[in-house]
């Protein structure tokens, strides 16, 4: 995969070739690049916003720029690939994006500052994506967090690829419990099921705790899903054992 980043402010970027992201490109699995696009200004002042048309507050991303380092991306890429646009208005991101943008061959992100974007920028975009229901003071960030969960989800990335599957919202419910060594700290012990080498036990176990886990905290996934028997079953026994507890 390749993946390319408009941004006025690259040093942002520079932890990005640190862990997961940086072996990805030591093992030729990940093109990673940073564009600065004031690089690419053509007005004496190597302004990139300007007032908007009509009057209002703030700045906008003039669209030349943005427009002239897109051509350099293509010159050097061949393509764009899915062009994402950082924007408060654009879809909510969560595990289901990320697992479509990871199967990508070319994404670049463009990561936008000040009040806005003229509107004509968005002639090249494919996705606008918003972390959420807040703003911050760029899309640096986002363009960040996007990266990473995307990234981690590339064949291969990770050196155990259940670690994807099994994370939190990969499956649809939050993550089990987990426990390493000691098996005993501090008088606090790991679940005996999980010492007992039964795998069918453990899954099992695994699966009814990562339902109680999302009834507990993100109930609200809980009605998105689809469950089977065994999960139905299972679910049933958590909220018996929920009610008890509270009225003990």
């Amino acid at each position: 995969m390749r993946i390319d980043v408009l941004s006025i402010f690259p040093d942002m970027f520079k932890p990005m070739t640190e862990s997961i992201i940086g072996k990805a490109v030591n093992r030729g699995l990940l093109e990673f690049s940073v564009t600065d696009f004031r690089d690419f200004t053509n007005n004496k002042h190597n302004n990139v916003d300007d007032t908007p048309f009509g009057g209002g507050a703030g700045m906008l991303l003039t669209p030349q720029p943005i427009f002239d380092a897109m051509d350099d991306i293509k010159a050097k890429a061949g393509d764009y690939g899915r062009v994402i646009l950082l924007d408060p208005a654009g879809i909510p991101f969560n595990q289901a994006v990320a697992e479509d943008l990871s199967k990508e061959e070319h994404l670049t992100f463009i990561a936008g500052h000040y009040e806005g974007y003229d509107e004509r920028i968005r002639e090249l975009v494919t996705d606008e994506i918003s972390l959420g229901d807040y703003v911050l003071t760029g899309g640096e960030l986002g363009a960040m967090v996007i990266v990473d969960a995307t990234v981690r989800l590339i064949p291969e990335v990770l050196g155990n690829r259940e670690s994807a599957i099994g994370d939190s919202f990969s499956t649809g419910l939050l993550e089990y419990p987990q426990y390493t060594r000691p098996a005993d700290f501090r008088g606090r012990q790991v679940p005996e099921v999980l010492t007992s080498g039964n795998h069918a036990k453990i899954a099992e176990w695994r699966m009814k705790e990562s339902l109680r886990r999302t009834y507990l905290r993100r109930p609200d996934l809980l009605e998105k899903m689809e469950l089977s028997e065994q999960q139905v079953k299972l679910l049933a026994e958590v909220k018996t054992e929920e009610a008890t507890n509270k009225l003990d």
